[in-house]
């Protein structure tokens, strides 16, 4: 079974499903939009950190159950007015995160909002349908 099925049959992590090989080799992939992720009775509140990033610079998609953060930042090319730059690494650039919240997660079960650099979203629980048993008559 591959890391990603492992993860689409377990209800209680639904988020992200290559979250834990990031804290092997690869911890520093994580420092980008680190976030939290609160299991209420209904929903997941996930806090997203983009610091300095505007709400017109962030998008969010839903697609065959993934939850997609992109985020794009631009610094003002204005030149300044004291001092120079001696090394300026903050210039442009773009980022993306994806969590699984599973396939029956519609837009409508998903809401954002972006307050002092962090990027809630609550996300409803998808029900969860109990599988029946089902016989087979032998003949």
């Amino acid at each position: 079974m591959s890391n990603i099925s492992k993860y689409r049959h377990n209800s209680f992590d639904l988020f992200d499903p290559f979250f834990d090989d990031f804290f092997g080799d690869f911890h520093t992939n994580n420092e980008i939009m680190r976030t939290d992720i609160v299991e209420e009775d209904d929903h997941y509140l996930l806090k997203v950190e983009v610091p300095e990033i505007k709400k017109e610079n962030i998008k969010l998609s839903l697609n065959d159950g993934y939850l997609t953060i992109n985020v794009s930042y631009r610094e003002n090319n204005d030149e300044k007015k004291h001092g120079k730059y001696l090394r300026r690494e903050r210039h442009f650039g773009e980022a993306s995160r994806s969590f699984y919240v599973g396939e029956n997660v519609k837009q409508e079960d998903v809401s954002a909002s972006l307050e002092n650099g962090v990027l809630s979203l609550m996300v409803k629980k998808p029900e969860v349908k109990q599988s029946e048993k089902q016989y087979i008559e032998i003949k």
